[in-house]
């Protein structure tokens, strides 16, 4: 019978770490698989390259991204806690900061998707006749907010048979979607598609990033956390990267021949991506689709929403975390409802101005994150990722200037111009040489890259002592034995 997850924050007990890395699988494949990484073919192609040069972006960038997600992962093997708790012991225990844009990042997902989900359900019914005015996409919030909402507030369990459920339904439902579909590729046009620069093959690689493993970095523990300690660090890494990038491959290039055979579908994308998508299909398929589409969306959503849960009791919420995941469920519903109800903006100018805006400083999180992971030798001291006056201390200035710093800098150097509200990125390409918001680097969205780097390398350089001192202090000290764990507030500690 499937039950509530009572765990919140806290870390996981011995006797409740199960399983072995190939079980990451499940999760990342359905979390990736859904019709919108086809879309990501007309994004790229919108950069102005040939079809061969958004497939090496593609596949360099989707595996790329979501390697550093398994890097993550592994601290997650380690602690047997969330991501953001286990960044505690890089950034202080009462940092709020890297939990608070993970926030950020997980419900602006989570709202995005929901949005999709609904457009694209009143798409295919209105194209089977059976309506698509304000009735059926408020039928169609109800029914997907409430599948989405379910998932995150009833925890692990649930949540990886749900997983395991929509990864097997959609992977068969999109092998019948492209089947139905190859028919509209025209190799001739796709070939004859001319190069673009290598800034405009960056961009889209970088953009790439941000659209996948950059927008789940900041989870990648808070599902490999129910793992025993002693699962494969190697086996962590590769099943997390493998599951989360083999679907998006598949659909990324499928979008491409697509895309690259149809400038109108190409254009179509933009506004309405999985709608778009449906007037390739036969009316006795539409049904399919929407489910595939609809369930591709809310296995993303489901991780979004427990994750953005966590998030929230890391930044200091006392309640439960079914509770927080709730919340997090509320807001989102109110965002889709503005999103599809009284947005008159096109899809794909603000989804690129909110990935790249949120992208810049997760990626700098990400790079204090993956040095910290990189810089420790000893696990995580579990009690005291809880305690401030532990060795992981209260605030580190350092990795919170690093953040704010590597945000600065990439904020200048990255541009979006199809979003009005971010005209004033990009302050810094003309300063240093590149060009300015009109030049050849506007679209290379290099920022994000940027960001990550000096994050990197500034902890690598200052967090070694850091990460020295704190293990020195622990070794002095046993640390939490099996068991004492759940004496942890489990609420937020």
């Amino acid at each position: 019978m499937a039950k509530v997850e009572l765990n919140g924050i806290n870390v996981i007990n011995e006797d409740e770490r199960k399983g072995a890395p190939r079980d990451l699988f499940w999760p990342w494949f359905a979390g990736n698989i859904g019709v919108l990484g086809l879309s990501y073919g007309a994004f790229l192609l919108d950069f102005g390259i040939s079809f061969w040069q958004a497939t090496i972006a593609g596949l360099v960038g989707i595996v790329l991204s979501f390697l550093l997600v398994g890097f993550i992962a592994v601290a997650g093997k380690r602690g047997s806690a969330p991501t953001m708790v286990l960044s505690r012991a890089a950034f202080g225990v009462r940092n709020k900061l890297p939990a608070g844009l993970s926030w950020i990042l997980c419900v602006g997902w989570e709202t995005v998707i929901a949005a999709l989900a609904v457009e694209a359900t009143a798409t295919v019914f209105g194209r089977l006749g059976w309506g698509s005015g304000d009735v059926v996409k408020i039928l169609a919030l109800i029914v997907i907010v409430a599948l989405i909402i379910a998932g995150g507030v009833m925890g692990f369990d649930v949540l990886m048979r749900i997983q395991g459920v929509i990864t097997v339904i959609t992977g068969i439902l999109t092998v019948g979607f492209i089947a139905l579909t190859v028919n509209k590729i025209h190799w001739s046009a796709v070939s004859s598609m001319k190069g673009g620069s290598v800034e405009d093959i960056i961009g889209g690689l970088i953009l790439l990033m941000t659209g996948f493993g950059l927008g789940w970095v900041n989870a990648g523990a808070d599902y490999s956390r129910y793992l025993p300690r002693k699962a494969s660090s190697s086996g962590v890494v590769g099943w997390t990267t493998f599951g989360a990038s083999v679907g998006p491959i598949v659909l990324l290039i499928f979008g491409l021949l697509l895309a690259g055979s149809s400038k109108a579908l190409s254009s179509a994308v933009s506004a309405n991506p999985i709608g778009a998508l449906a007037a390739l299909l036969p009316t006795w398929f539409l049904v399919p689709y929407v489910i595939v589409a609809v369930l591709g969306l809310v296995g993303a959503a489901d991780m979004d929403i427990y994750s953005s849960g966590l998030a929230l009791l890391t930044a200091g919420l006392r309640i439960p975390r079914y509770l927080a995941s709730s919340i997090d469920g509320t807001i989102m519903v109110i965002g889709t409802i503005y999103i599809v109800f009284f947005s008159s903006q096109n899809f794909l100018g603000p989804f690129e101005g909110f990935l790249i805006t949120v992208g810049v400083p997760i990626a700098a999180w990400c790079g204090v994150m993956l040095a910290d992971i990189a810089l420790r030798r000893l696990p995580y001291h579990d009690k005291d990722l809880y305690t401030p006056s532990g060795i992981y201390g209260g605030i580190h200035p350092v990795p919170t200037g690093l953040i704010i710093f590597g945000t600065v800098i990439g904020l200048g150097m990255v541009v979006n111009t199809s979003a009005s509200w971010l005209s004033w990125q990009g302050y810094l390409l003309g300063p240093v040489g590149l060009g300015g918001k009109t030049g050849v680097w506007a679209s290379g969205n290099l920022g994000v890259i940027i960001a990550l780097i000096v994050a990197f390398l500034g902890w690598w350089i200052f967090g070694r002592a850091v990460v020295r001192r704190q293990e020195a202090e622990q070794s002095k000290s046993p640390t939490l034995q099996a068991g004492e764990t759940s004496a942890l507030d489990p609420f937020n500690a």
